[in-house]
């Protein structure tokens, strides 16, 4: 699953490039530069971000289906 349409502005990628650089000496002490971390980041945006969207997604849609059955409970 290829997802080119995800854009990150410069200051956001390379906040994300640094947070990843830092996980890795933090949580496996490797010093990761920065074409790792970008091919990391890569990976990330073209084979995983869709699935967390999509379940931003159902979650938005039952938070919004809940609040819409408690707005129906108040009819009279």
């Amino acid at each position: 699953m290829k997802n080119n349409n995800i854009i990150l502005s410069k200051e956001i990628k390379s906040e994300m490039l640094d947070k990843i650089q830092n996980y890795f000496l933090k949580e496996r002490d490797e010093e990761i530069g920065s074409l790792a971390s970008s091919m990391f980041l890569d990976f990330i945006t073209e084979e995983l971000a869709a699935e967390f969207y999509n379940q931003g997604v159902i979650d938005c849609y039952n938070y919004i289906s809940d609040k819409c059955e408690d707005l129906l409970s108040i009819q009279k």
